[in-house]
């Protein structure tokens, strides 16, 4: 049996609550393939698409309506946390009692520290939310938002992302899991907060869901690091006639391909680095990228790409 954090991309969860009811339920099927083969699971997942759509409706109600309120981005995510947590946690429920198995599952809401001093917060890049006009967008950058105009398609507030630093809530997810609960957890990359002397604060911010997941999985001692996203296997040269899939992928290759610049920055690298620092802090560890459906496979080492130190 393998303690194994479990990452799912936010984009395979569906644009809105009806696509993603539909996604969960095939995410559900796989993850309880992983606790029928007896492993113990921990789940994280993005966030993306679906607290963009919250924002759009909470910046839509604000533009249009007199007396809603501004809702920040960090509430954005909570709710995003919320919303995803419970269609995990159902469909993953619902599976297993399916199959006869019995395992608790538990969404938690999770804060994760980052630091103020952290030099992305000084050249803010993740546009969030809805696209406004250039007056608006003047009005906004009055009020202190940081707002950037989109490929002409109108101008955006524009976060920071911080790398992880620590989970609030570490000591809540291990009792869970050493209680044989299935927890899904860091939802988004967390909720960003810094600490100050009157304790944490929420701060408007993007953290990557892979960092965290990584974090996550060396503060809980796991044995594998799964991250499921689009594809079977990592490959070089992407999408051209010398694209080369690759099974098993060291430290040292793996720094060779991003000096390369094999990996997207947006996309591809972010995972393999996540991976890399994983794995870096023991050597029996492994980090395995794959899809979702051949999830087994790849932790039983017949699919997927698998990450050494």
């Amino acid at each position: 049996m393998a303690k194994i954090v479990v990452a799912l991309g936010g984009n395979a969860l569906g644009q809105s609550p009806e696509e993603q009811l539909a996604a969960v339920s095939k995410a559900a099927t796989a993850i309880v393939d992983l606790i029928a083969a007896g492993h113990k699971l921990i789940i994280t997942h993005g966030n993306g698409p679906q607290v963009g759509m919250i924002k759009k409706a909470a910046d839509c109600a604000h533009k249009n309506e007199n007396n809603a309120p501004y809702i920040a981005l960090k509430e954005c995510g909570a709710m995003s946390q919320g919303y995803i947590g419970y269609h995990l946690q159902q469909a993953i429920e619902n599976e297993c009692c399916k199959r006869r198995i019995k395992q608790a599952v538990a969404a938690i809401t999770t804060q994760v520290e980052v630091d103020p001093d952290d030099p992305a917060f000084q050249h803010p890049t993740k546009p969030v939310g809805n696209f406004y006009t250039e007056a608006e967008a003047q009005r906004m950058s009055e009020q202190g938002f940081i707002m950037q105009e989109d490929a002409g398609r109108g101008y955006r507030q524009v976060v920071a992302s911080p790398l992880p630093v620590k989970i609030i809530e570490l000591k809540v997810i291990k009792t869970l899991v050493e209680n044989n609960v299935l927890v899904i957890t860091v939802g988004g990359g967390g909720i960003p907060v810094i600490k100050t002397p009157e304790g944490y604060q929420g701060i408007d911010a993007v953290i990557d869901k892979d960092n965290s997941s990584a974090l996550l999985a060396d503060a809980v001692d796991a044995d594998f690091l799964l991250i499921l996203t689009a594809v079977e296997k990592v490959a070089i040269n992407f999408n051209t006639p010398a694209q080369q899939n690759l099974s098993r992928l060291d430290y040292a290759t793996a720094e060779k391909y991003i000096a390369e610049g094999q990996f997207a920055k947006g996309s591809m690298l972010p995972k393999i680095q996540a991976c890399l620092n994983f794995v870096h802090q023991k050597p029996e560890r492994k980090a395995v990228i794959t899809n979702l459906f051949t999830a087994r496979e790849a932790l039983q080492g017949n699919n997927g790409t698998v990450i050494t130190d």
